[in-house]
């Protein structure tokens, strides 16, 4: 039977995500829902993909009531996921949050009890974690190829001054929430998911008091760190390179959800010789209409994942617990306070 989707918000992110569905078997995947701030935007995203049997809701509560909606994908700007999280799950519905699950750490824990109160799934949508290319670095770092991980390179930024909810504070903005996740997450990855022992970052802010760009650097136990770097200002590199005693892992732009990854081996340090070996995976095809952000293909993958996770009566991934999410939004909170943002939810 088809896990049956309710779609809260028809932003850009919402249409990625349901036209990467649209790749997947319809005997899967089925969204019987949409629902948005006004009832016209609903119903154009309906027909854009041509649902003709879905539903159109203005507002989310017809959708949180809805009997027929099983899992709840929350596509709204950041200051709506607590609101929205917290009334689908309080709804029975089981929920795939996007990144960040909350603005602060409050939120996130918030979330995280809801969901465990009231026993339903909940993820937050760091799609990367579901994809082949992160499977594939999960396994080369467990299995001692690349040795002990010493150290994380990752930066993630491009000019945006033009996206206005990365301007405005009351639009949950800044380069920490949105970029800088990816960076963290990546770290978190090669880390085993241990909380850093000492953080130390910089940054600044525009007049609007969200970050414009950061900085860190992350301490961990046994000799490991992590340096990330976001910006709104410039083009980074938008890569990560994973550090071990015997190699490393290159993970090329765009490292977040990157279909390819190399492994560098170091097979003799006297002559300083390198072994490379290269792996590639093919995005998702068949897509209904064009994607707004880069290798959006890939969250087809988070959403048969969530599906899987469903079926198997799980009430959290086992790629990204909600334990860690928590951590994550610990770190991300230590970072931004050293830089200075405070947002309203603070």
């Amino acid at each position: 039977m088809a896990t049956s989707w309710g779609i809260a918000s028809c932003g850009m992110i919402s249409h990625d995500f349901v036209n990467a569905m649209t790749t997947l078997p319809t005997s899967d995947h089925k969204v019987v829902a949409v629902a948005a701030r006004s009832l016209k935007s609903a119903e154009e995203f309906n027909k854009k993909f041509g649902f003709e049997t879905a539903k159109a809701y203005e507002g989310y509560k017809s959708l949180a009531d809805d009997s027929e909606v099983e899992v709840v994908y929350v596509g709204a700007i950041n200051p709506a996921h607590l609101e929205l999280a917290t009334m689908m799950l309080n709804a029975g519905k089981h929920v795939l949050c996007e990144k960040p699950l909350g603005i602060n750490v409050k939120q996130t824990k918030e979330i995280i009890e809801c969901a465990r109160k009231n026993k339903k799934f909940l993820m937050e949508a760091v799609w990367s974690r579901t994809l082949p290319s992160y499977k594939k670095i999960s396994q080369v770092i467990k299995d001692g190829t690349i040795g002990e991980v010493k150290n994380v390179v990752a930066t993630f930024g491009f000019p945006l001054a033009r996206v206005e909810r990365l301007m405005k504070k009351d639009m949950g903005g800044g380069t920490i929430l949105d970029l800088g996740i990816y960076t963290v997450q990546i770290a978190q990855l090669a880390m085993a998911a241990e909380k850093p022992s000492k953080i130390a970052a910089t940054g600044h802010m525009n007049e609007e008091g969200v970050d414009l760009g950061i900085s860190a650097s992350m301490v961990y136990s046994e000799g490991r760190s992590a340096t990330i770097v976001t910006s709104a200002e410039a083009k980074l590199p938008c890569d990560a390179v994973i550090v071990g005693t015997k190699g490393m892992i290159r993970v090329p732009e765009p490292f977040w959800c990157t279909s390819e990854i190399e492994v560098v081996m170091n097979i003799s340090r006297v002559q300083r010789e390198l072994k490379v070996e290269k792996f590639n995976w093919e995005l998702p095809q068949g897509a209904k209409l064009d994607y707004n952000f880069p290798n959006s293909n890939n969250l087809a993958h988070e959403a048969q994942h969530v599906r899987e996770c469903i079926l198997a009566g799980k009430l959290e991934s086992p790629l990204l617990s909600l334990d860690e999410s928590l951590v994550i939004a610990e770190i991300m909170e230590d970072i931004r306070k050293q830089v200075g943002v405070v947002y309203n939810e603070d």
